[in-house]
């Protein structure tokens, strides 16, 4: 058995603790969540009946600065799922050096059986139930999985009803409300620096490189295009409908259009159809999981014929499946780093809006690739002096960081 996913990211936390040869006791506080929320939101339904849904905000760690993490409207929400992004959000925040803590929420519900008018009702209804917990020196949401830049701009918007004018609430918010350029296709484009990097250093290049890539929702499709763009021939995409694969390269920009006018990837038919678990076994150099977490399992962890496999989304890589993995040689490049693009940029976001003032895209971007540079290069040099693989690299790194910040504050 695999274990939970909020199990899994404490092995690989555990991991990073032994190397480090961290006490008991500080083991336990930073894997200890500071708080944990869970309500019950109740709305009225377009045909008047009344719908009931659970909301979760776990605020992991604030050694490092504000809680930070992404809000989720999903069926599979709950408190272990939610236990574990919010302890990947510590870490990812700190291994990319910006100064947040962890924090992740969600409520339990599938946004295909709910109207548009529901979604913001039942936005609106979450922050009236947990405004006291968040703010932009307390905890700071973003978009997650079915959430975007409209249900953020309510959330804005309903926080100021209580607390005044406060964009700095929230990050992920579209351009025209106070957001940010470059945050939308930022975690995609961290993906590109992170493999960038890895390649690099391994005397590989991006051009001609064969990648499949599994979910091609906001972080799959901007990295997908940007990874064409640079050469590479991204050869399947999937999304939850199924797969398609041209083993010659797809037409990244036709397949995006597809999306866009059909809604998913569901009768594109210029390409082979696959399945998603055929995805995982192609025969290819990269595989990017960037939907759901626990895709790759000790199941299929065997037949990946990849050399690398970059983690777009959280926690897609179970334990068993890492180890396997690691013994065959193949790179995990690890989720806190490698999908950090988009916190980073929420940071930048945060920021022009404490100080009221934009920055431009270019300068965005050339922050943004600064940090996934000088992560590697850290991971790197840990990996080096201490022998281990990347993902517990990048784990010691982010839990020094950490421990440093609770140590120099005496939160102990």
């Amino acid at each position: 058995m695999s274990g939970s996913a909020y199990e899994t990211t404490n092995k690989y936390l555990q991991d990073g603790f032994d190397a480090l040869g961290l006490n008991p006791k500080t083991e336990h506080m930073l894997k200890t969540p500071s708080r944990e929320v869970r309500v019950e939101l109740v709305i009225t339904r377009d045909d008047g009946s009344v719908g009931n849904f659970i909301g979760y905000r776990v605020q992991h760690d604030n050694a490092r600065g504000p809680f930070k993490g992404g809000l989720r409207y999903a069926p599979s929400v709950n408190r272990d799922e939610v236990q574990s992004l919010a302890s990947l959000m510590t870490w990812k925040t700190a291994l990319i050096d910006v100064p947040y803590g962890g924090a992740k929420g969600g409520i339990q519900a599938d946004c295909r059986d709910l109207s548009t008018s529901e979604v913001e009702r039942l936005t609106r209804r979450l922050v009236e139930t947990v405004h006291e917990f968040i703010g932009p020196t307390e905890d700071i949401p973003a978009p997650d999985m079915n959430t975007d830049g409209q249900v953020m701009a309510w959330l804005f918007d309903e926080y100021s009803n209580f607390h005044g004018f406060e964009p700095a609430v929230v990050t992920g918010k579209p351009v025209d409300v106070h957001g940010s350029v470059g945050r939308d296709a930022a975690t995609g484009r961290g993906c590109m620096f992170a493999l960038r990097e890895v390649m690099n250093y391994d005397g590989e290049q991006l051009e001609g490189t064969d990648i499949a890539i599994q979910g091609f929702g906001n972080v799959g499709s901007w990295a997908a295009r940007l990874l064409h763009e640079k050469g590479a021939n991204i050869i399947a995409v999937s999304d939850i409908t199924g797969g398609y694969c041209d083993p010659t390269g797809l037409d990244i920009p036709a397949v995006y259009e597809h999306v866009v006018a059909e809604g998913d990837l569901e009768t594109f038919d210029d390409a082979d159809a696959i399945s998603n678990e055929e995805l995982f076994t192609l025969d290819c150099d990269v595989l990017m999981p960037a939907a759901i977490g626990g895709v790759l399992t000790e199941e299929n962890a065997d037949d990946v014929q990849a050399d690398y496999v970059l983690e777009a989304a959280n926690g897609p890589t179970t334990y068993p499946a890492d180890k396997i993995l690691e013994n065959r040689g193949v790179t995990c490049i690890p989720d806190i780093y490698a999908n950090a693009g988009g916190v980073t940029v929420s940071y930048f976001e945060w920021t022009q809006n404490i100080q009221h003032f934009s920055w431009n895209e270019t300068e965005i971007n050339d922050q943004l690739e600064e940090r996934f540079v000088d992560a590697h290069e850290a991971i790197r040099q840990t990996m080096e002096e201490e022998d281990v693989s990347m993902r517990v690299a990048a784990f010691m790194n982010a839990i020094e960081r950490v421990c440093h910040a609770t140590e120099m504050r005496g939160l102990q």
